[in-house]
């Protein structure tokens, strides 16, 4: 495989929500567009179609016209150079590997898949139909994958380090794992492998671009994790507030050279940490409310997920830990103008 003009890099990811109009529930590709180009100018790379863009809710055309529409936004912008993660996991692998030649051929860089939680009761103790299913999608992939752990929208399907460590060793074309487990000693030890100086040169990637990256799946121990030698996070509170989430895996990496800047690697944990907890409780319709209360764009999710009522609504923005992020955003954001 050729090297890739959008190399994947260590840093922030953010799964981008998928906006519908209000009434139709259409893409509201305008919303979109804004939010990707917001992201990108705040240091942060889009995953579109994943958990928080409602993969699940869109169908093949829709998969592939929000992929279109934000590369065509990063491009007319002058973000040409960042590169699109699109979500591609669904039942069965089959579909799955349609659905990454799709988002290849509509301009994604790189494909993150989940494996699908219907038959967990088969599938969560077999770790051989595990094992063969991110293979068999990575070896037939165009572009690279990489493994997405969610045991909470799997059915409790949860990867244990050594699978992830073999995955990655033998599989040439993963690029990477996205951690929602929040298991912070199972980075530890997938890192331990993967971030060696050694392991690229023993176990070269089929895109030398696409080396294999371990990243968290929530913002809240983002200082822990690069300490433990991983890459960043693919993080829904960089849609809230990205500059923030960027600033703190900055200090992170600073302080892990000059441990004199640890303490201020810690405090704003704090606030990044206080703030996840806080707007995860209110799952993708809190994180919209935010968004509207922000960027003026939001909206609802798609039925049958409901809409969050008014009061929860003003009760998560009024919220102390989201009023505390909002104030730190801000301020970046107008050191930044």
């Amino acid at each position: 495989m050729a090297p890739n003009s959008r190399p994947l890099t260590p840093g922030i990811y953010a799964p981008v929500p998928t906006f519908f109009l209000a009434g139709s529930e259409d893409l509201d590709l305008v919303s979109l567009e804004s939010h990707v180009v917001l992201l990108a100018g705040a240091g942060v790379r889009p995953l579109l179609a994943g958990s928080l863009g409602e993969g699940l809710h869109l169908t093949h055309g829709e998969r592939t016209t929000i992929i279109q529409s934000a590369r065509r936004a990063l491009d007319s912008v002058g973000f040409g150079g960042i590169p699109i993660i699109a979500g591609t996991g669904t039942g069965s692998t089959r579909e799955t590997i349609a659905l990454c030649v799709e988002a290849a051929q509509a301009g994604a860089d790189y494909a993150i898949v989940i494996a699908s939680g219907y038959f967990a009761g088969v599938l969560a103790g077999n770790k051989k139909a595990l094992k063969d299913f991110w293979t068999d999608v990575s070896e037939s992939s165009p572009i690279p994958v990489l493994i997405y752990n969610y045991p909470g929208a799997t059915a409790g399907i949860d990867l244990d380090s050594d699978l992830i460590t073999e995955l990655a060793t033998e599989c040439p074309n993963l690029a990477g794992i996205k951690l929602t487990c929040g298991n912070v000693g199972k980075l530890t030890r997938v890192c331990a492998t993967v971030s060696d100086p050694s392991f690229a040169t023993l176990h070269p990637r089929k895109n030398p671009d696409a080396p294999f990256l371990v990243l968290g799946g929530y913002a809240d121990f983002l200082v822990p994790s690069t300490f433990a030698n991983g890459h960043g996070a693919i993080t829904g509170l960089a849609d809230v507030a990205p500059r923030t989430v960027v600033k703190l895996f900055e200090l992170a990496k600073a302080a892990s050279q000059d441990i004199s800047r640890l303490p201020d690697a810690q405090r704003l944990q704090g606030i990044v940490g206080r703030a996840d907890y806080t707007i995860a409780k209110g799952s993708i319709a809190g994180t919209k409310a935010l968004l509207q209360q922000l960027y003026g764009y939001g909206g609802n999710p798609r039925k049958p997920l409901p809409p969050i009522d008014p009061e929860s609504a003003e009760a998560l923005w009024n919220h102390p830990h989201v009023q505390e992020l909002v104030r730190f955003e801000r301020e970046l954001s107008s050191k930044a103008k």
